[in-house]
């Protein structure tokens, strides 16, 4: 018996990561990446863990050969492999490219559903039958890893597939590749195919199954999984699930599926180092300029965030009570409560509490409502918007005027107009006003409910947080007499964090709390210029 959990990992069946971000998934619409990038994901990938890169076509351009000659030359501890059409130009050419690899593999491929036979390559079964004989053997003589993939192999005739591998496999392939190319097949019936395949193929038992899925119905995950459960111990994936049209199986889903969920799949593991997962997805995200979708599985922005408040109660007595991966282990800093519209009082709380904020119950109270306020206006609530909130709070709180409602109304032509309805120790009064614009209209309008006449002598407005949704905060003085006074509002509108914070100017007028005792005049600025 294995004495720990990593002698047991070592001890348990291996699945080979056949990474083909930099081949099938530069293919994908605009991910086209230089040759320095493709060394940069290159080494990224060997830092990763995986066991085979196939680093590109080198048939397709020079600048891929170059790219596959470079790579092969330059990473150690990974098989490269070049990838080849089954004839005698493509071969060559990805055996030329491989040669200098510590270990190299050719991947060479030939179609053979009747689809694509009658309507693609123009042969008849039995000379695709020829061609793979012929062709593996060539390529055998480069090196002595070959792979063979039958393409579009899940439209193909099973009795068909099985003739065609026994062949591959007769000539010296050591790995046969059953791809779902157009991301037709489903997880039973794709499961059924390695069934058929392993107890009618000759010789299946001396080469390796691997299994190539794209995403087109979005089960190219499920359909790898299937495959490894069924016998299958290559899994060819990509990087953020990047390819062609839909993409391709997502290395990151499919080894965390295996790390998670082993005892599913006949206790298989792999060598993939799960930490680096996270920060190799932004590097190919990054240099692809194809980005992860926000839900996107393990590396995603919100795979480990939780918005709802009962997630976020239960998170916060016992993360396994909505995660069954800890974030940690692929890469992220750890969890992620996301304060919003959904949250409740416990996440909330705990998110005063990370910030420094330390409020009593009555406080708590006020500060979650005006936070729902806020988070029915805002799609996310960043903590800077909850501390200038609460600040705003507290200054706010022993304030003898409180803003009820207000309106504000501005055209290309004629005088802005607006309207206010102010609580004034528990009593409602309005007012209305005209003005250079909303801002002095509303003051007009506060002058009016209120009955007090300042003069504006510094008005400032900042965002507290980036974005279009941000939170306005507006501080501004105002003179009444020989005394200043200063006011701080806060809102999604700038307009009305204006109406706040000269409302708290004049509560402090009424209150008689002055800022400062400015001697003699000060200059002063027009109520709103």
């Amino acid at each position: 018996m294995p004495e720990d959990g990593v002698q047991a990992a070592e001890q348990a069946p291996r699945v080979i990561v056949f990474d083909t971000t930099l081949r099938d998934g530069e293919q994908s619409p605009g991910a086209t990446l230089t040759a320095d990038e493709k060394l940069e994901v290159a080494d990224a990938l060997v830092e990763l863990g995986i066991d085979v890169m196939e680093a590109g076509f080198p048939a397709a351009s020079p600048g891929d050969f170059e790219a596959v000659r470079t790579i092969a030359g330059r990473v150690k501890g990974v098989t490269v492999a070049g990838l080849a059409r089954c004839n005698e130009a493509d071969i060559e050419r990805a055996a030329q490219a491989v040669k200098g690899a510590e270990a190299a593999r050719i991947h060479t491929f030939i179609a053979t559903s009747d689809i694509h036979l009658k309507h693609k390559l123009r042969l008849t079964r039995d000379e695709v039958l020829e061609r793979v004989d012929r062709m593996v053997r060539l390529a055998k003589g480069f090196t002595s890893d070959v792979e063979f993939s039958a393409e579009d192999a899940t439209r193909s005739d099973w009795d068909f597939l099985t003739r065609v591998f026994a062949t591959a496999i007769a000539a010296g392939a050591t790995t046969v590749n059953v791809p779902d190319t157009v991301g037709y097949t489903s997880p039973t019936e794709y499961a059924a195919l390695m069934e058929h395949l392993i107890a009618t193929v000759p010789g299946i038992e001396h080469a390796v199954i691997s299994v190539h899925c794209h995403d087109d119905l979005g089960m190219a995950t499920a359909n790898t999984l299937s495959a490894v459960r069924a016998g299958a111990r290559q899994v060819e994936v990509t990087m953020n699930g990047i390819g062609e049209r839909a993409g391709n199986t997502s290395l990151e889903e499919v080894v965390m599926a295996l790390a998670t969920r082993s005892e599913q799949f006949g206790g298989v593991s792999t060598r993939i180092r799960k930490e680096r997962l996270v920060p190799t997805s932004r590097m190919v995200s990054m240099l692809t300029g194809v980005p992860v979708q926000p839900n996107k599985a393990i590396v995603g922005a919100n795979a480990f965030a939780h918005e709802a408040g009962i997630h976020q109660d239960g998170m916060l007595k016992e993360r396994t009570t909505y995660e069954i991966m800890n974030p940690t282990d692929v890469g992220w800093e750890g969890t992620k409560l996301v304060l919003g519209k959904h949250s409740g009082r416990a996440g909330f709380r705990n998110t005063l509490q990370e910030i420094g904020i330390r409020l009593d119950e009555e406080q708590l109270n006020e500060a979650y409502h005006r936070f729902l306020t806020l988070a029915d206006r805002k799609k996310a609530v960043t903590a800077a918007d909850l501390a200038a909130l609460v600040s705003d709070q507290l200054e706010a709180a022993d304030d003898v005027l409180q803003l009820v409602r207000w309106n504000a109304s501005i055209g290309s032509s004629g005088p802005a107009t607006g309207s206010i309805v102010v609580s004034r120790d528990g009593r409602e009064v309005s007012g209305d006003g005209q003005g250079n614009g909303a801002v002095d209209a509303l003051f007009e309008a506060i002058d009016d409910a209120v009955g007090i006449s300042c003069e504006l002598e510094e008005y400032n407005v900042e965002a507290v947080t980036p974005g279009e949704d941000a939170q306005g905060q507006v501080r501004l003085r105002v003179r009444s007499g020989d005394q200043v006074y200063t006011g701080h509002g806060l809102a999604t509108d700038v307009i009305e964090a204006s109406a706040r914070a000269y409302i708290a100017a004049l509560s402090k007028i009424i209150q008689g709390e002055p800022t400062a005792i400015i001697p003699g005049p000060v200059s002063a600025v027009s109520r709103w210029s």
